[in-house]
């Protein structure tokens, strides 16, 4: 997931980076600029929670649209927007200015059983905290914290 937020080189960045995303076999998503994304060939789009209700405008053909969502009622709006998933953080503590309180292992497992659709979760998942994740009943448990039920 790149965010450029507005940087001056933001093309350029995001061309290097979808570069290295195709040698390794992988996707990436702009946040929250379709532009930007549709300029640099990306796989998709990443939403912000308050811009959920886009997603399915913001969509393009084979695009993969993901939001962002803090909670139950969140991922449930961005499923009726048409997003394909959501990405919950902050499951556990992280060291990102951005992580918000962590929701832990009980709390992310409800959600992913509600919400209708893939969650992904982000914030403070490594070795030891993923067994905490897959002892709450998430299966499913990707390396980079996608859950399904």
């Amino acid at each position: 997931m790149f965010r450029a937020f507005g940087a001056a080189d933001a093309e350029a960045q995001g061309r290097r980076l979808k570069a290295v995303a195709r040698a390794r076999g992988l996707k990436l998503l702009v946040g929250a600029d379709a532009e930007l994304a549709r300029r640099i060939g990306a796989d998709g789009l990443h939403l912000p929670e308050r811009l959920a209700h886009q997603a399915r405008r913001g969509r393009r053909p084979g695009w993969i649209v993901t939001c962002a969502a803090h909670s139950l009622g969140a991922a449930r709006r961005a499923r009726l927007a048409g997003a394909d998933a959501v990405v919950v953080s902050a499951v556990f503590a992280s060291d990102s200015p951005s992580a918000g309180a962590p929701i832990g292992p009980v709390r992310l497992a409800r959600l992913v059983r509600q919400a209708g659709l893939p969650v992904y979760g982000l914030g403070g998942i490594n070795d030891r905290t993923a067994r905490r994740l897959k002892d709450a009943g998430l299966v499913g448990l990707a390396a980079i914290g996608g859950f399904r039920t």
